[in-house]
């Protein structure tokens, strides 16, 4: 093998269609456009969703619900990882700078402590919230969680 007989894998390459070419070319007088009418024209743009007149899927499905713009979204981190944490890699006092060094939030993420699991270590959190459950398993193991306002 050299450099002079390297050529493509079989059906690797596609030859683009020539339109507009002539008569005999089999693709010329309408370029393959089709006769009149807006797609034929150049500069044809169509709307997004755009149906052709038929009543587009965006409004022929039912609308239901609502999204209230006053919802507080927490992500979750349960107790269990908190211990695994803890014990893994010897974490006493978990704040938002140590959640982000972990991977378990970004930035912005509000976090709410979630009661699933047992907890071996006594432990301080701070956090935006707490359930009742993981408050009452932090503190009966000495403890403390405080909320971020």
């Amino acid at each position: 093998m050299n450099l002079s007989n390297l050529k493509p894998a079989e059906g690797s390459i596609k030859h683009s269609k020539r339109i507009g070419r002539g008569a005999g070319s089999g693709k010329g007088g309408t370029s393959t456009r089709g006769n009149k009418g807006a797609k034929a024209r150049s500069g044809y743009h169509a709307k997004v969703g755009y149906e052709g007149g038929q009543m587009p899927l965006y409004r022929r499905v039912p609308k239901f619900g609502f999204k209230n713009f006053n919802r507080v979204e927490y992500v979750g981190i349960n107790i269990d990882l908190l211990n695994s944490l803890a014990e893994a890699k010897n974490i006493t006092d978990f704040n938002l700078d140590v959640f982000k060094q972990n991977g378990l939030i970004s930035s912005h993420d509000k976090i709410k402590i979630l009661g699933r699991g047992e907890l071996n270590k006594t432990i301080n959190v701070t956090a935006h919230a707490f359930s009742a459950t993981a408050k009452k398993a932090i503190e009966d193991k000495g403890g403390s969680a405080t909320v971020i306002e």
